[in-house]
């Protein structure tokens, strides 16, 4: 445990960090799966709409700074490219 009061002050602020990305990581996370099981299916417009909610909270992840922005960017490029296939195979 630290002895310093800089140190102690430093860690309760990595810990407020900590939770608070936590969330943005989690709902990202959370949006992604739920994109991905959409998209083995055969709704075009569901699949649509679940990742443009996992594109939005990738850009929110991204923007706060818990994702780099090219990890949510390369992230985002998967789920589109999927989402294209299923709509040209349903087209």
């Amino acid at each position: 445990m630290a002895n310093i009061k800089s140190a102690i002050k430093r860690n309760k602020q990595n810990e407020k960090r900590r939770l608070r990305n936590r969330i943005f990581r989690g709902r990202a996370r959370t949006a992604v799966k739920g994109a991905r099981s959409v998209l083995t299916g055969n709704e075009a417009e569901t699949a649509r709409q679940a990742t443009m909610e996992a594109v939005r909270e990738l850009d929110k992840a991204a923007e706060k700074g818990v994702l780099h922005k090219n990890n949510a960017a390369r992230r985002k490029s998967r789920l589109m490219r999927r989402l294209a296939a299923l709509e040209k195979k349903n087209s």
